[in-house]
């Protein structure tokens, strides 16, 4: 009668290490770990011994000191008497303001586009053909420069609103004037403030954070109320209504917000040979936010076009066959599942945009490159720390910016059952 027996366990060998397929993989990672430590460390250690020949070391104390030098576009207080590290943050909000319209905008755009480049008429298709390949095949620079250009020449100055017989005049109802200096807007006032909060290197309105944590809270209820919408559809086959509460919950608690803090508007007036008073866009910012919303928006449109086309036409068919019209199918239907391919890509274009938003020192918008790694870099001379400091803001914003659409992603995903 044969017997078996179970194969003797050999004892490990530091050969193994390398012909052990076990332990092969192991060792090439700890291998390739170290080789990549060693050649940080002797990076570093290389630069700090060049700035110790030349007197110099790596110290960020320079942004305690004045920056001496104005911003012309800012969201929070600042001065020539301010120091670096407000100048920084206002840089940064530049930066972030922009973006992030951009990429509203942006998106807006690249969706219609990309939804009418697939329509069945010939000339709306043509159209949004020549709109995508004319935008996406000339360098985003030169956008910029052709809409500053264009803001710049073709709008009116600002004494052509004034006289007896004004060449140019405001528009709904003398609160917005668009001048080749900039645009002129309504501006918030409260008569009654929460004061402000220090945080440092800048101080920011408790008006403004009120209001943004009441529109965050809104948007949460609102989502709340449609998930038990949907959980009360999903057990009955009837979804409640739910509109009249929903804009009750959007609307009402900022009203009552606004109406406690005297909340009014402030409208620009001509005074002299220019306007004072209201809000200020400056035509540098508007020639970024239109160029970036255009040249990207064309290649949004491009992932729009490929996800749709991505779902199967059966898809539509079936929609078509319960009774759904073109515009229901593809709302409810095309997009929902197109999603899935079309997210991934659109991750890459925010973030696209968001290093593009550098480009704006060419028309003198002062972001993040112009004052942290322009201005105060110049001033200062401390190009490595601000070099650092500079690469490390934008490897944060665009690590959120992917954090945050990733996990947007996982939320359409499929779901298995």
């Amino acid at each position: 009668m044969a017997m078996t027996s179970d194969t003797p366990s050999s004892s490990f060998r530091l050969s193994m290490l390398i012909y052990d397929t076990r332990y092969r993989s192991i060792t090439i990672q700890i291998v390739f770990l170290f080789l990549i430590t060693m050649g940080f460390w002797w990076l570093v250690d290389n630069t700090l011994v060049n700035l110790a020949e030349k007197g110099k070391d790596i110290d960020f104390s320079f942004l305690g000191a004045r920056a001496g030098y104005d911003i012309n576009q800012r969201l929070v207080d600042y001065s020539s008497d301010s120091i670096h590290a407000t100048a920084w943050l206002v840089g940064l909000l530049n930066t972030i303001v922009l973006a992030v319209v951009a990429c509203i905008s942006a998106t807006v755009i690249g969706v219609i586009a990309g939804v009418l480049r697939l329509s069945n008429n010939w000339i709306v298709s043509k159209l949004m053909s020549i709109y995508v390949e004319m935008f996406r095949n000339v360098p985003l620079l030169l956008w910029i420069i052709v809409f500053f250009a264009v803001l710049t020449e073709v709008t009116p100055a600002p004494n052509a609103f004034r006289g007896e017989n004004p060449t140019a005049s405001m528009l709904f109802g003398d609160a917005v004037a668009i001048t080749n200096r900039g645009t002129y807007l309504p501006a918030p006032l409260f008569d009654r403030s929460l004061g402000q909060i220090d945080i440092g290197v800048a101080h920011l309105s408790s008006n403004y954070l009120v209001i943004l944590a009441v529109i965050i809270g809104s948007i949460m209820g609102y989502r709340a109320l449609q998930r038990r919408a949907t959980v009360v559809q999903e057990a009955t086959g009837l979804r409640p209504t739910t509109w009249w509460k929903s804009a009750l919950i959007l609307i009402a608690p900022i009203v009552v917000v606004l109406m406690a803090m005297g909340f009014h508007l402030e409208y620009a007036t001509l005074q002299g040979f220019n306007f004072s008073g209201g809000g200020y866009i400056r035509n540098s910012y508007i020639a970024m936010w239109l160029a970036l919303t255009f040249y990207t928006g064309a290649f949004i449109a491009e992932n729009v076009r490929a996800g749709i086309l991505a779902i199967s036409s059966g898809q539509s068919e079936a929609a078509f066959a319960l009774g759904l019209r073109p515009n229901r199918t593809m709302n409810l239907v095309i997009l929902p599942q197109a999603l899935r391919v079309i997210i991934p890509p659109l991750i890459s274009q925010y973030l696209n945009i968001t290093k593009n938003t550098s480009l704006a020192l060419a028309v003198g918008y002062m972001d993040l490159r112009a004052t942290l790694g322009g201005i105060t870099l110049n001033q200062t001379g401390r190009e490595l720390e601000c070099m650092m400091l500079l690469m490390l803001t934008y490897l944060v914003l665009s690590l959120m910016i992917s954090g945050a659409m990733n996990i947007y992603n996982n939320s359409v995903k499929l779901k298995e059952r």
